[in-house]
């Protein structure tokens, strides 16, 4: 039987499995070749795995859907380069699981945000977001303020993102829920938001 253009277009069983294959195949060659490249596989120089205060902080950052509106991902473009810093690299993410990348942008992008502020200017900014930004359609977070930081889980997420390479000791796992105590969701947050981008900008420095 000749397999001719008419005769997959009526026969739909045969045209799922080539459609099927044609992507695997398609997907396969765009993907591994990324496993094998260092840019995309390793660390830039000086990328430090979050610390126990910046994880928890991250997953409040996840939790509160701020990634709604707030990308992490300075496009290689003249207009978001001058307005943001230099574009994002994927060897400033290995550490991130998942990591945070996306092209919603209802906010300013926050992947060069670390250091730009001091940490009262985050913490005014995350209770009462107009009282810094006037514009601002941001909502508050006053409760971050009043919430101890979870220091429960921290030290088993931790050892199961080692699992997948995140370069933590085993002192740095001991010492995570110690580091914790005392600590609100605003401080974890305003501590994550601060190392956001800042790998590339000690390493060009």
């Amino acid at each position: 039987m000749r397999l001719t253009h008419d005769l997959i277009e009526r026969n739909q069983a045969l045209l799922i499995v080539l459609v099927i294959l044609v992507v695997a195949v398609g997907g396969l060659v765009e993907i591994v070749p990324l496993y094998f490249m260092r840019s995309v596989t390793e660390p830039v120089a000086g990328l430090k795995p979050y610390d126990s205060l910046q994880l928890t902080g991250r997953d409040i950052y996840v939790r509160e859907g701020c990634y709604n509106c707030h990308s992490q991902m300075v496009r290689p473009f003249r207009a978001e380069v001058e307005r943001y810093g230099h574009y994002s690299t994927a060897g400033e993410f290995v550490y991130d699981h998942p990591f945070q990348w996306g092209s919603k942008r209802t906010g300013p992008d926050l992947h060069r945000v670390g250091g730009r502020y001091s940490n009262e200017w985050h913490r005014i900014h995350l209770m009462n977001p107009r009282q810094v930004v006037p514009e601002s359609n941001m909502p508050g977070y006053p409760w971050l303020a009043r919430t101890a930081a979870d220091a429960a889980g921290i030290e088993a997420k931790m050892r199961a993102l080692r699992l997948l390479g995140v370069p933590y000791s085993d002192a740095q796992i001991k010492g995570a829920s110690a580091e914790l105590k005392g600590k609100s969701e605003i401080d974890a947050l305003i501590s994550y938001l601060q190392v956001l981008g800042t790998a590339l900008r000690n390493k060009a420095n």
